[in-house]
């Protein structure tokens, strides 16, 4: 099980100082990877999800991050491909991976809030088939010479896009429908679960990403099982408690659990806890507690 861990990026914490103190902090205790999300913008009067409502773009903090670190990962959980075309989304991806030294993770989504996808001027609809014609033009933007696409949905007359990534990042796919987890099975590196997941039946989701990359012809023990931890830190002792909310030892047993369901890496995401990650949070209070949880739920 390898262990990563959110780095600041809604809500009134996220200052790049702190991201900085977060991103060297979690490299010296020896996390695997830091990770970031994205939200493109959040609508008047959705009334929910305060955690949505200020986020910085996940590219260009992580750019920003590979420039102040030196071996831990860096991963988005995740980029929707919708809101970007795929020339635009590979050129970006390309070059974070050069100046990251090749330590970057992709994980792609197809997106969900219809006010986004009428801000990106794309339909809703077949998304999951754009998708797909997506991830394979984006492979072929980062490994062939020069690239002549006429597809369902996108076009690329011939040409070049140069420079190729040193190594093509890993793409890791969203989606708990069974489509998607099939989709993620047949084409991905790995899954990455939501800030939703069930996290009692993400073995079931797991079995079902394998079986479809074995039915591709794929090898599914190698692929990656990531989940985003909603990490709650709470006094603990509750009788009726969500996964990875309460005391440090709870977190800790429900991270050894994850990893018997199957799960090859959890990343603590504080951004999520509400007394945390939203804008009306105290930063310096938001702080104090995510050094604390960075220190005492350390690989």
């Amino acid at each position: 099980m390898r262990i990563g861990f959110a780095a600041p990026l809604s809500g009134a914490w996220a200052s790049p100082a702190n991201m900085v103190r977060i991103a060297r902090r979690a490299e010296e205790l020896g996390y695997h990877e830091l990770w970031t999300f994205q939200r493109l913008l959040y609508p008047r009067g959705h009334g929910t999800d305060l955690v949505y409502r200020s986020v910085h773009d996940p590219v260009v903090t992580l750019a920003y991050l590979a420039g102040v670190t030196e071996r831990i990962r860096l991963g988005v959980a995740v980029l929707n491909m919708p809101f970007a075309s795929p020339p635009l989304l590979a050129k970006q991806l390309a070059s974070l991976q050069a100046v990251s030294g090749g330590r970057l993770d992709a994980g792609l989504g197809l997106g969900w809030m219809p006010e986004e996808f009428a801000a990106s001027g794309v339909p809703l609809e077949r998304r999951g088939r754009r998708a797909e014609e997506y991830i394979g033009l984006l492979r072929r933007l980062w490994s062939e010479e020069t690239v002549e696409h006429r597809g369902e949905f996108y076009e690329l007359p011939p040409a070049y896009q140069d420079p190729k990534p040193p190594t093509p990042p890993p793409i890791l796919l969203g989606g708990s429908a069974e489509v998607a987890l099939r989709r993620a099975g047949r084409l991905a590196d790995g899954w990455i679960g939501s800030s939703r997941e069930d996290l009692g039946r993400v073995d079931k989701k797991i079995y079902i990403v394998k079986e479809a990359a074995r039915a591709a012809g794929r090898d599914a023990e190698a692929l990656r099982f990531v989940t985003r931890g909603v990490t709650r830190v709470r006094p603990g002792g509750e009788a009726e408690r969500a996964p990875l909310t309460g005391s440090f030892e709870e977190i800790r047993r429900d991270v050894a659990a994850l990893e018997a369901k199957g799960v090859t890496e959890v990343f603590h995401d504080l951004n999520f806890d509400p007394e945390i990650g939203s804008p009306d949070a105290d930063p310096r209070e938001s702080m104090r507690r995510a050094e604390a949880a960075l220190e005492a739920l350390a690989p």
